[in-house]
């Protein structure tokens, strides 16, 4: 037993950068950012570019950004410029969820964190506004069977106070089943400018959210309120510009084109995401990153303005 070597872990768990530490303390606006879409979402030289592009977009409205990670076994909280670029590049980042962690911490590995993993870290860091492209869901069952794949996701927006804002969830999944979830969970479907859920590459899934709000101050007060009284997450969805959007038949002859190649090519694991990223970009000539590059950057400055008017609550409050 003498000769097992057995790993250390630093009392200081999280690593957050300086700009972001100084500005949570200050009670300056900032922002999080998820880094699976850097590492398994989009395409290089698209990863890089759109991490970089959501990051401007907040520090262009006055606020902090942080994008998060695990690097080399740290949970990281605020990334350089070279650091994106790695995680953009590498081809060995793991996919880490919540339960991963912990896992990730022991084996020192380096890791891209989904959106239940970065609520999590961000809830650590004391950041409460998050800013992704979509989140995951209840997908559909086998014909005669239950649904029974659900993210992390939906139960960490239960229980984490963060506000997430997104473009949805992709059409892919179950939705009616997935805001079901989310009600039961109690968590708030705030739909920006629309009654409707979105569908990430899609405007409009059809389906109604809770509520509808105009301006991120009526975002930031609600979302106040409902952490005050011991609520968990809060969505909000902002549909993608119709200049950027995919119709419906586009999206679903794109799909089903780019599972067709998967099946056919035998992809698995975790090559499966970035193969069919690539088949579906090819399908629709390169629209589907344009798409997706819009919404990412665009709900990164709603969080942004979201964050200002939220921060402009907290410190009247607390002068009071």
């Amino acid at each position: 037993m003498s000769n097992v070597v057995r790993p250390e872990i630093s009392n200081d768990w999280l690593r957050i950068h300086p700009e972001v530490q100084q500005a949570v303390q200050t009670g300056r606006p900032v922002v999080a950012l998820e880094s699976t879409l850097i590492s398994h979402g989009l395409p290089w030289p698209v990863n890089f570019e759109t991490a970089i592009a959501a990051e401007q977009a907040i520090r262009e409205c006055g606020v902090v950004p942080a994008t998060i990670a695990i690097w080399h076994g740290r949970p990281t909280v605020g990334m350089d410029r070279s650091m994106i670029e790695a995680l953009a590049q590498r081809n060995d980042v793991a996919k880490a969820s919540r339960r991963d962690i912990g896992t990730m911490m022991a084996l020192r590995k380096t890791a891209a964190t989904t959106v239940a993993a970065t609520m999590a870290l961000a809830k650590a860091a004391n950041i409460s506004i998050f800013a992704t492209g979509g989140i995951g869901g209840v997908h559909h069952a086998v014909p005669g069977e239950a649904p029974s794949d659900v993210s992390a996701d939906l139960i960490d927006l239960g229980r984490t106070p963060i506000l997430v804002v997104c473009a949805g969830a992709k059409n892919i999944l179950n939705l009616p089943r997935t805001l079901e979830w989310l009600e039961t969970e109690g968590v708030p479907v705030i739909g920006y400018r629309t009654r409707t859920f979105p569908a990430f590459y899609l405007p409009s899934s059809g389906l109604p959210v809770s509520a509808r709000m105009d301006s991120a101050a009526e975002v930031a007060l609600a979302f106040a309120a409902h952490r005050h009284f011991g609520g968990g997450g809060m969505l909000l969805c902002r549909p993608l510009e119709s200049a950027f959007a995919l119709t419906e038949p586009e999206w679903r002859n794109a799909w089903q084109s780019a599972r067709d190649a998967a099946e056919v090519a035998g992809v698995q694991g975790a090559a499966v995401t970035p193969f069919l990223l690539k088949q579906i970009a090819e399908h629709t000539q390169g629209r589907s990153l344009a798409a997706n590059q819009a919404l990412i950057v665009g709900n990164a400055r709603l969080a942004a303005e979201t964050a200002i008017e939220l921060a402009r609550i907290s410190g009247a409050r607390t002068t009071a």
